[in-house]
């Protein structure tokens, strides 16, 4: 795998601490695209039961820990953006992530453990030259393609 200088570091909270909750979800989603190291037991801290792990997804690290009681939460000062080939693939990130999550606006969704995804086409910028196309997005929670056309 290729070295990355800088190396998101993800904060979870999930029952008992355990890393596995939250790379099996995202193993369900991201499929071969996700490879997931060795879980390493921290133990007792401050925030209860803590694991890590790294995890490469598309090709790039993450450090995800989990810890037993809720810390850092997320927020909308992160979230990573999914470019889609098509609305068949828009409609897999958004369905998935939304399933135990929630629906924001403009493309963008919180999964179940908070963290904010921008599920996009990856023609955005040809569909956003379009005329009315702002007042379309505005509009819109999931991506709809076709609306913008």
């Amino acid at each position: 795998m290729k070295q990355h200088k800088i190396v998101p570091c993800l904060w979870f909270h999930t029952e008992g601490g355990k890393i596995s909750e939250v790379t099996n979800y995202y193993q369900n989603i991201f499929g071969e695209n996700i490879q997931v190291g060795r879980i390493m037991p921290l133990g007792e801290t401050p925030t209860g039961y803590t694991e890590m792990c790294e995890v490469h997804i598309f090709e790039r690290k993450y450090n995800f820990m989990s810890t037993a009681n809720p810390h850092h939460l997320f927020n909308d000062a992160l979230a990573f953006a999914i470019n889609c080939k098509d609305q068949d693939e828009i409609d897999k990130f958004w369905n998935y992530f939304t399933q135990d999550g929630k629906e924001v606006q403009c493309g963008c969704c919180i999964d179940k453990f908070g963290l904010r995804w921008q599920v996009l086409p990856e023609n955005l910028g040809l569909l956003m030259s379009k005329p009315n196309s702002f007042e379309i997005m505005m509009k819109q929670k999931k991506i709809i393609i076709e609306a913008y056309l």
